[in-house]
């Protein structure tokens, strides 16, 4: 139980109440674009520089001819259809049948793959994630919870990377670590310069909260900043201090961070462009061959744009991308030429990104009533009318309007914006106008999700990762079981997805089934979360290839393996279908092709 005098959290830690500063919101935090802009990086010269270059590996996008065989393929056509081997060419899908018609529609140069029995599936699809913020982030070590669970761990981890570091006798060298959580990780809420000593006494270490909020450092990285006792605070932002005054390591606020931070020499030589190219290994290395950035331009504008643009004119992608347009940045894109659909199969805008609330694990997502561990309803982003008419203006513009909303009011607040669109003529439904995140439903806001034909997309982590904070901490039983309502729209006939919305969770399309299928809780593994949500793993499956596909405008070309569309797809160790449910998220992706070219292939695969 929660303990709202003294913080108590279960698993014996000591922690203070939620709050927006400790287990806020990342995509409102001011820490990365400070990030870059004290680092001197800026997003058009790298593009720039990026496209000079002849030393970046080119990625070849059209295969020649190649029939897949003695394979379970699930297409995830509308009948669901299942075959048993896969002729591609040219970097498109030619047949998808028995072995005996493909191969009557082969050419004798075609290359055969014997897939051993072994399951073949379109591409996965993520709906929703941060490209930018992942690959600045991506120099860094991370010591979140979904891969150390105890704050120990983590500070363990930094250890071993500080001795590793020590090693390179580097005179500017720092130990960053990220991504850490205390509304997940067991022991302090906090890292003080005390903790982080412990890494290392003599190299500045640094390690930003998830929220990206907060970031905690060392004395040393102190001393580097210049940073004491008489150091004011910035404005809008803190060091915390020890009861002499002297900081204490824990910045609070992109200001404070800043001032630690912008003295790491590596930032200011991080490569975005090469970084970007990672993000896309790694995606592909989960299964992914399309991602979907939702909320492009928020770190440093159109120059956003501009890299991706670079990145498409390298041939150097190995991962389909998808953009929409961050609200927050509407003068720079409204001085801009970009439209929807402007693009490629590779490069494309699919929408209009408003935020209109923060998180519900940060206290900030807009609620109907009082948190149940404060006296708080949460922070409206966008007031109702100035929602409602940017929604409306943005679909009059022809954008497909995409809106993050988390708390049960903040929804409302959304359909009653979409709803005034359509009294005056626009359309949502034909827009494929989305909800993200969409976490609280009530039966009548699905009821109205249907009748606007609007798409929920869901961060079905917060089920696994947050949900016994959600139920007994945050909201109590009753809301928590209105939590990602997959079951529920599925039987009303809506369409919806679900996503990782990294870094907020790792992106993995099977962990995202998983949880999707078994609604399984990380800190209560003996119950549930609304079991009555859980979905058929057929279902989870589809709403992250076709039903994925559908959201991001490209149904078209991929989200299923059919004659004429693209040749991305996944080859898995098992079937999805025919493993323990709770094992799901174990299995593994042995090939990843794109454009009939393989791009990924575990390391334990023999070469074709």
């Amino acid at each position: 139980m929660f303990d709202h005098q003294s913080g108590y959290s279960g698993g014996g830690a000591k922690r203070p109440p939620f709050s927006h500063s400790l287990f806020g919101c990342p995509c409102c935090a001011e820490a990365l674009p400070a990030l870059l802009e004290t680092g001197n990086i800026d997003l058009r010269r790298q593009a720039d520089a990026f496209r000079s270059r002849p030393d970046f590996p080119i990625a070849r996008f059209t295969a020649g001819e190649c029939l897949l065989v003695n394979a379970r393929v699930m297409t995830m056509d509308p009948n669901m259809s299942e075959a048993d081997a896969l002729l591609i060419r040219d970097g498109r899908v030619i047949r998808v049948g028995s072995a005996e018609e493909a191969r009557s529609q082969a050419t004798d140069d075609a290359l055969v793959i014997d897939c051993q029995g072994r399951t073949l599936l379109p591409g996965f699809i993520e709906p929703h994630m941060h490209l930018v913020p992942i690959a600045v982030l991506h120099l860094y070590e991370n010591v979140g919870p979904f891969r150390y669970p105890s704050v120990e761990g983590a500070l363990q981890r930094l250890r071993e990377v500080a001795a590793e570091t020590a090693l390179e006798e580097n005179p500017d060298a720092w130990v960053v670590g990220r991504q850490f959580d205390p509304s997940l990780q067991a022991g302090p809420s906090v890292l003080t310069r005390q903790m982080l000593d412990t890494v290392s006494e003599t190299l500045p270490v640094f390690v930003y909260n998830a929220s990206l909020h907060l970031g905690y450092c060392n004395t040393r990285a102190l001393e580097i900043a210049g940073i004491t006792r008489d150091t004011p605070d910035p404005p809008g932002s803190r060091f915390e201090r020890d009861s002499d005054g002297m900081p204490n390591g824990v910045l609070q606020g992109g200001g404070a961070l800043g001032r630690v931070a912008r003295h790491n020499a590596a930032m200011r030589a991080h490569d975005i462009s090469r970084a970007c190219l990672d993000v896309f290994a790694h995606a592909n290395a989960v299964g992914f061959t399309t991602v979907c950035d939702q909320g492009t331009g928020l770190m440093q504008g159109a120059g956003e744009l501009e890299l991706y643009r670079a990145l498409r004119d390298s041939n150097a992608m190995t991962c389909r991308f998808r953009y929409s347009l961050g609200d927050q940045r509407a003068e720079d894109w409204d001085r801009s030429s970009v439209k929807f659909g402007d693009g490629d199969s590779w490069l494309r805008a699919a929408g209009w990104k408003i935020v209109s609330d923060g998180s519900n694990q940060g206290l900030t997502g807009l609620q109907r009533e009082p948190f149940l561990c404060a006296d708080s309803r949460g922070i409206a982003y966008v007031e109702p009318e100035a929602l409602k008419e940017k929604v409306a203006t943005r679909l009059e513009q022809g954008w497909p309007v995409v809106v993050h909303a988390n708390g049960d009011q903040a929804i409302d607040n959304v359909l009653e914006a979409f709803e005034a669109a359509r009294a005056v003529g626009l359309d949502p439904a034909s827009a494929r106008c989305r909800i993200e995140h969409c976490s609280i439903l009530h039966d009548e806001q699905i009821v109205r999700i249907r009748n606007l034909g609007l798409s929920p997309s869901f961060l079905i982590g917060h089920v696994y990762w947050w949900g016994q904070a959600f139920r007994d901490e945050i909201f109590g039983p009753e809301k928590a079981a209105k939590l990602d309502r997959a079951a529920a729209c599925e039987a009303a006939g809506i369409r919806w997805t679900i996503h990782s919305d990294e870094p907020v969770t790792e992106m993995n399309p099977l962990r995202c089934i998983e949880n999707a299928v078994t609604r399984t809780l990380w800190r209560d593994p003996d119950n549930l979360l609304a079991p009555d949500e859980a979905v058929p793993v057929e279902v989870a499956i589809r709403a992250m290839t076709r039903d994925a596909a559908w959201q991001c405008h490209s149904d078209h070309e991929v989200g299923s393996l059919e004659p004429g569309k693209l040749a991305d797809f996944v080859i898995l160790d098992a079937d999805p279908r025919k493993v323990t449910a709770t094992d799901i998220g174990k299995i593994r992706v042995l090939e990843t092709w794109v454009g009939g070219v393989r791009v990924f292939q575990a390391d334990d695969q023999e070469a074709i």
